[in-house]
């Protein structure tokens, strides 16, 4: 009778989890958006929840966990999302970088030694927090423009601004992938 029950039990689980994996994913414009931006905006959330499901119950050890001497934290990955996704608003919203006042971002954009020796030492939840404030100026300042806009080039440069937010989007699906990896790595 257990036995029956605990196959019972798998096979709705089974049907559970194969409903879930059958149902399509799409990419739908976020309301309050044009529709091209709606749908940028649908992408960067989406990787910025897969990416934080991943790392949201590290450990402070975990967190600085280093694969090598020339490796980056998984702490100063997100925090190198955070100041990417910064800089790209600077860049296309007031077309400019980061300025004297803005060299924590950009210490954590270029990474490397003076990075590894100052970004650590924090939970994750710290630099999480930083990326939900910088995500939360991006998806205001998306909303106050148009599919128009998006199409648009930005100032002194060879790209237009959906490339511009489309390289944010893709440059955290590649991080996506060396944080997988780095997680993997750590002794537990």
């Amino acid at each position: 009778m257990i036995y029956k029950l605990q196959l019972i039990s798998i096979s709705i689980l089974f049907i559970l989890v194969s409903s879930f994996s059958s149902q399509a994913q799409t990419i739908k414009a976020e309301k309050g958006y044009t529709q091209q931006i709606g749908n940028m905006v649908s992408m960067l959330e989406d990787l910025k929840s897969r990416v934080t499901r991943n790392v949201k119950n590290l450990n402070l050890e975990e967190t600085d966990f280093l694969l090598d001497t020339d490796a980056n934290r998984i702490g100063a990955l997100i925090y190198h999302l955070a100041a990417t996704e910064k800089y790209y608003q600077l860049y296309t919203f007031q077309n400019r970088g980061f300025n004297k006042e803005e060299e924590n971002w950009a210490r954590a954009l270029s990474l490397g030694d003076t990075a590894r020796e100052i970004l650590k030492d924090k939970p994750i939840s710290y630099y999480l927090n930083i990326w939900d404030e910088v995500r939360k100026e991006t998806l205001q300042l998306l909303k106050t423009k148009n599919d128009k806009w998006f199409e648009s080039g930005v100032k002194n440069s060879n790209m237009n601004n959906h490339f511009a937010w489309y390289h944010v989007m893709e440059h955290q699906a590649n991080h996506m992938g060396q944080i997988a990896l780095i997680s993997k790595r750590i002794k537990k």
